[in-house]
């Protein structure tokens, strides 16, 4: 009988030991990729094959309403590292070139710092996007961007993502600067961008190999800067859509996820890895959208917009979720989240509690894994466009503060005919399309979200927590003459 007890203790413990095993996170963003490029979540008009994210989602949750933070590339990226809405920063609006201090102050936690000091071994190896400085490594003065296109080979960076909590870095600042490869605070060399998705592979690959039987998890944090302009499909790849170079970038960029797959299988990593794949907004209008379109290709698949606009192509991106013997595989959340939701979830997956004036604008979506609700403070969404337009999603209802798509798409602010309602209202249970503007219909349901936009924008935090602040004292609202 003690035999027995001592049996059946021992299992017990294993389970529970097995249970609290922090998991591996790798949390793939690639950058402009429409949620109509997975083919997978735009069936009848999804045309360009992206078997490896397809399979990913097979094997793990679909969110069908998931959103990033802008729509656009350095203000999501943000939200991302820090669980906050960077409209609460200096940047109302665009994106930031380099050459300048990091947008992310050294006081301000960030998902890296959080995960380095519960444990984890944290590494970039991407894209960046959110600024940072280039010292001349003998003098070191800063290099101006008006005096240097890229930054010159050996410049070194004071405030990289290694000052704002990752062991390690591998990759570049942004688009205009792919050339100019860094690790960790140095530019080593100059090479042809159309070598940087598949350097970003082959390091992802070496980083997930150098971790196989390491004591501590790690977080690999891997923003891609495909199919993002300059779309530069290498020769492997060129030709294998059908549509142009567009579809075949988005088929390499697909094929990362296939190499990853492969790697954390034969490093024997995968049971315990939690992977995230996503976009950090809808798809660019360089991909040659129009073109696709007639191709029977939509890269925003039923949805209104694309990148840099209010409507929900602009910021509405693909978000899949696997985790072995956690998330049910096959499975399909219809709940609506956040790319800011990445702190706050990891902070729940841990059991801990995120830092004091962190996580302003992050929730929480593990229930959501489980096939729960999401048990929030936070009344809606607030989505930003290139502009620095405002909308407010909160349930059905979606308040947008333009009177057009307040980003690139037409008509744009300036394109709408006179007498047009000065803003929109839809009902996107029934109106995806954003279609038929309720604005001029709904007025008691346009004063509860304008003054939930309002309150959530004024009191510096989206959710219940300690009080908080923008760092800038005068946002504006209504960015369109009402």
């Amino acid at each position: 009988m003690i035999h027995l007890f001592l049996i059946c203790y021992f299992f017990c413990l294993h389970g529970v030991l097995l249970g609290a095993t922090k998991p591996n996170i790798i949390y793939l963003i690639c950058d402009d990729l429409g949620y109509g490029d997975v083919q997978c979540l735009n069936p009848e008009n999804g045309k360009i094959p992206t078997p490896h994210v397809d399979r990913l989602a097979s094997e793990g949750m679909t969110f069908t309403d998931a959103h990033s933070g802008s729509s656009v590339c350095t203000p999501t990226r943000y939200g991302v590292m820090t669980g906050r809405y960077s409209w609460r920063t200096k940047l109302q609006s665009g994106v930031v070139q380099g050459f300048a201090p990091c947008l992310i102050s050294r006081d301000r936690p960030t998902v890296a710092t959080f995960l380095t000091k519960n444990g984890y071994h944290t590494a970039i190896i991407g894209k960046w996007h959110l600024n940072f400085r280039y010292l001349d490594p003998i003098s070191g003065d800063e290099y101006e961007r008006s005096q240097y296109r890229s930054p010159p080979v050996g410049a070194k960076i004071p405030d990289g993502p290694i000052h704002r909590g990752f062991d390690f870095f591998h990759g570049f600042h942004h688009a205009r600067n792919m050339e100019a490869v860094i690790i960790n605070n140095q530019v080593v060399k100059h090479e042809d961008p159309i070598r940087m998705l598949p350097r970003l592979t082959r390091e992802s690959v070496k980083y997930i190999e150098s971790r196989k039987d390491k004591k501590k998890p790690f977080f690999l944090y891997l923003p891609l800067g495909s199919p993002h302009t300059p779309i530069l499909p290498t020769k492997k790849w060129q030709g294998k859509s059908g549509l142009g170079a567009y579809g075949d970038f988005v088929m390499e960029t697909d094929h990362v996820m296939g190499e990853i797959r492969k790697t954390l299988q034969r490093t024997k990593q995968e049971d315990n890895t939690l992977i995230i794949f996503t976009s950090d907004n809808g798809c660019s209008k360089a991909a040659g959208i129009t073109n696709l379109a007639q191709k029977g290709h939509k890269v925003s698949a039923h949805l209104r917009g694309s990148k840099a606009d209010l409507w929900d192509g602009g910021h509405r991106i693909p978000f899949i979720v696997k985790w072995p013997g956690k998330v049910k595989r096959g499975s399909q959340s219809d709940q609506l989240i956040c790319l800011t939701d990445l702190y706050a979830t990891v902070a729940d997956i841990l059991k801990m509690s995120p830092p004091k004036k962190s996580c302003e604008d992050s929730v929480s979506f593990l229930p959501a894994l489980f096939e729960k609700k999401i048990i929030s403070s936070r009344k809606g969404v607030i989505h930003h466009s290139i502009s620095g337009h405002f909308a407010y999603r909160m349930g059905r209802w979606k308040l947008l503060l333009a009177k057009a798509s307040g980003g690139w798409s037409s008509p744009k602010e300036n394109q709408v005919k006179e007498g047009s309602p000065t803003a929109q209202l839809y009902d996107m249970s029934k109106d995806e399309a954003e279609q038929k503007n309720l604005y001029s219909e709904k007025s008691p349901i346009v004063e509860k979200l304008l003054y939930n936009l309002r309150r959530d924008v004024l009191k510096g935090r989206s959710t219940d927590g300690i009080e908080s602040c923008n760092d800038v004292k005068d946002i504006v609202l209504w960015k369109s003459k009402k």
